[in-house]
């Protein structure tokens, strides 16, 4: 079942590509057809649901072959859609551009999350998604087997470099959260801030731009200072395929990689008549 906000987003993306009418289709003669939405390469296959409802929305019936989370193989059939001509390929392109997203960052997600070996270790999106999309592309970030992290500025305090450029200092802003909020989360560029903020009650301490090295040295002074069971570390910041599994192994709780929504390469996939 669709939410309210996502079947009114997804008919605002086919709005948007319409415009006053697809006057290419209306050419067609009226004629009800059979297409069938296909890869063209190995995938996590993401955005099935929302496909369908955009095809749906035009009156198109949709078989779905491949759910969500499904892994797919070159040339396999991931949905079936049937109905009028014009308004199958209508949704076409709508409908694609949001399937091949979303299966792209469930890919990379799956692929990101394999190479991770601590169990314990969970990979977050960030809010690096573009306008629009951050519903579907966090979803997609679920689905290939990562967490959302935070979908909203209003979900939870997150004191981040500006903020404290922004502000007498740190340890400031963290008595403010305190005072306000039960949970918050601080972002620090060195070890003996992570220390403060771990003094302070952070719920949460992102080590920006540490290095593994540097990484293991912060756990290990927090764990003789008795601080470490005390909060969730997370790293962030020049985080890839390359390394992640690197970081995966200092003890960190998340990683949090902003490269699987802003950077995402969308999977090929077609709709075949």
């Amino acid at each position: 079942m669709l939410s309210f906000n996502a079947k009114k987003q997804l008919m605002e993306f086919l709005s948007e590509d319409i415009g006053k009418g697809d006057i290419t289709s209306a050419l067609l003669p009226k004629r009800n057809i059979s297409a069938r939405i296909i890869s063209r390469e190995k995938a996590i296959v993401a955005g099935v649901k929302y496909a369908k409802e955009i095809f749906k929305l035009k009156g198109c019936n949709v078989l779905i072959v491949k759910k969500d989370g499904s892994k797919i193989k070159p040339n396999q059939t991931i949905m079936i859609i049937s109905g009028d001509a014009g308004k199958i390929l209508t949704c076409e392109r709508t409908a694609l551009n949001l399937l091949t997203r979303m299966s792209g960052i469930a890919t990379q997600t799956d692929q990101l999350v394999r190479k991770i070996s601590n169990r314990k270790t969970k990979l977050y999106a960030t809010r690096k998604t573009a306008p629009g999309l951050r519903y579907f592309d966090k979803e997609a970030v679920e689905i290939g087997g990562g967490k959302k992290h935070r979908l909203k500025l209003d979900e939870m305090v997150m004191i981040k470099d500006n903020h404290i450029a922004a502000s007498d200092s740190l340890l400031s802003l963290i008595k403010i959260a305190k005072r306000k909020y039960k949970k918050f989360e601080v972002e620090v560029e060195n070890t003996s801030d992570a220390v403060l903020a771990a003094k302070e009650g952070a719920t949460i301490i992102m080590l920006d731009n540490f290095s593994p090295d540097q990484i293991k040295k912060t756990i290990q002074i927090l764990k003789n200072q008795k601080l470490r069971n005390r909060v969730m570390l997370e790293a962030s910041g020049g985080i890839n395929s390359k390394n992640i599994a690197k970081y995966g192994n200092t003890g960190v709780d998340i990683i949090s990689v902003g490269s699987i929504t802003n950077s995402v390469k969308g999977i090929d996939m077609s709709l075949e008549i």
